[in-house]
């Protein structure tokens, strides 16, 4: 086994690990030794290909379709320089004030401080809402259906926001969900870590955490067989260092943890799970749109999300992708997919609870289990979103609308009028339809006790003074939007309370 030693060692390099790689790397000047270490490769830029297949199986864990135990939910998270950064649209909004306040209320943990450093980072990573010009089609007949829309029932038009989002230079590819082929999107691959390098912390790829022990890991590098070279040759390491960061994601934090020897019981670690249960819905309309070029995801609706917990967004799906979220097979399945250039597409996002039984275990050999039963107002969301989304489309022109909870695979327009009839929970079938997941949360939670929390609200772990966390495992629930600022808001915080504990930490 091979010897190293660093003075602090953070694992992984998404939003949190990054973030906090970044924070401290000033700390190199003094001598401090700061090391990064990431199971997955660091792509060279002309290894984005845009190809679906190829790219899914280079950047995510089990090409982006890692299941519960019941099948009914796939996760998709990635493996690489930067984390899910990488592969994910890039829009980035600040956690709202009641969910920070009202629905995780952890004493100390403030709001307007999030917001301070939220600010931070969509300064660093150019966050900014699109320009009207690069708005495509598949987004304006969204933005359009909504101003048009009716239950039929008086209701109003619905309100749509920009989504602001982190790209520089955009060319319009779609490839956002694959890594952008342009390098346009301002990941923590783009800003923080090589900001971080160039402070004098080395970033390890290839390398795979097994185990924290005391003041010390157990890794294995071995080349993946695409990216550049890892700096380190391949082998099995043990890493000593003073003080650990954990930022894996949301799944394999609280797997690394709980395959670990640590010396304090955690009764919630791998609780609370919480991941934004998602169902991308599709329409067909009579004559093509400019739906795949352009940047996939604009506009949003959050009009329900207080009172039915859902929100809608844009997205476009790659063919597979989308071939794969229509629930069904056979002829009528082929019809929807002959013309790509006809379909729109709208994101469904509910917000879970953080129920203790959602969790992530592990298996005999050490793996990560997601154990992950759906509420029944998940499931209720899911109907009235798909009722809410079709009005949608017809609204903007669609001819039929493929509904996962309807009667029949296709709703046409001339049925548009009939859908609280046609989209129903009986229609519901877990296993057929293809709910995913982008949003993991939870696992590691922050809170004052640790019967019910994992770290404090500085990221550090109950009992173990110098083991940190730092991903969206320390939410204690939904953050209700997308995660990324908020992860990068507490990792800063982590970052932070390392710093103010520089000497004791650092102490041999």
């Amino acid at each position: 086994m091979i010897e190293r030693a660093v003075d602090i060692l953070i694992v992984g390099s998404g939003a949190g690990g990054a973030t906090v790689a970044k924070e401290l790397a000033p700390l190199c000047r003094d001598g401090v030794r700061i090391a990064v270490l990431e199971w997955g490769p660091k792509l060279r830029d002309d290894e984005f290909t845009g190809q679906e297949l190829e790219m899914a199986g280079k950047l995510y864990f089990d090409s982006g379709g890692f299941l519960n135990t019941s099948k009914t939910l796939a996760l998709a998270f990635v493996k690489a320089y930067g984390g899910s950064t990488v592969a994910y649209t890039g829009t980035s909004i600040a956690i709202p004030q009641q969910v920070v306040e009202r629905h995780w209320a952890v004493p100390g943990l403030d709001w307007h401080d999030l917001m301070r450093r939220t600010e931070k980072y969509k300064a660093e990573n150019n966050v900014h809402e699109l320009d009207d010009s690069l708005i495509n089609e598949n987004n304006r007949l969204f933005r359009d259906g909504c101003a048009r829309y009716s239950d039929g029932a008086g209701s109003r038009p619905l309100a749509v926001k920009k989504f602001p989002v982190n790209v520089r230079d955009c060319q319009g590819s779609g490839m956002c969900n694959m890594g952008c082929p342009n390098q346009a999107k301002q990941g923590t691959n783009r800003v923080q870590l090589p900001a971080a390098e160039r402070q004098g912390v080395e970033v390890v790829t290839n390398c795979r955490v097994e185990t924290i022990g005391e003041k010390h890991v157990i890794a294995t590098v071995r080349y993946a067989h695409c990216g550049l070279p890892s700096p380190w040759p391949n082998g099995r390491y043990r890493i000593s260092a003073k003080t650990i960061v954990v930022s894996c994601g949301s799944v394999n934090s609280p797997a690394l943890l709980q395959r670990s020897a640590l010396p304090v019981r955690l009764p919630a670690l791998g609780r609370y799970f919480t991941c934004h249960p998602a169902l991308t819905l599709v329409a067909q309309h009579p004559r093509p749109l400019v739906n795949y070029y352009g940047f996939p995801k604009t506009y949003y609706c959050d009009d329900f999300e207080t009172a039915q917990h859902f929100i809608l967004e844009t997205c476009m799906y790659f063919p597979f992708t989308t071939a794969k979220n229509l629930a069904g097979f056979g002829a009528q399945h082929s019809a929807f997919m002959s013309d790509f250039r006809r379909l729109q597409q709208i994101l469904v996002l509910v917000s879970d609870p953080a129920l203790p039984d959602n969790r992530i275990a592990i298996d005999r050999d050490g793996n990560p289990v997601l154990h992950y039963d759906f509420p029944d107002m998940v499931l209720d969301a899911f109907v009235e979103s798909q009722k809410v989304s079709a009005r949608i489309f017809f609204a903007a022109g669609a001819e039929r609308v493929h509904a996962p909870a309807a009667a029949k695979f296709a709703i046409e327009r001339s049925e548009a009028g009939e859908l609280d009839r046609l989209i129903d929970r009986r229609y519901l079938k877990l296993g057929k339809i293809s709910i995913t997941s982008a949003h993991h949360m939870g696992g590691c939670r922050m809170g004052a006790d640790p019967a019910s929390s994992v770290t404090d609200i500085w990221g550090r772990v109950h009992g173990v003074p110098w083991l940190y966390v730092a991903d969206a495992s320390l939410f204690p629930g939904s953050s209700s939007v997308n995660p990324y600022l908020t992860i990068m808001s507490l990792a800063d915080r982590v970052a932070e309370g390392i710093r103010a504990r520089g000497r004791e930490l650092l102490a041999a």
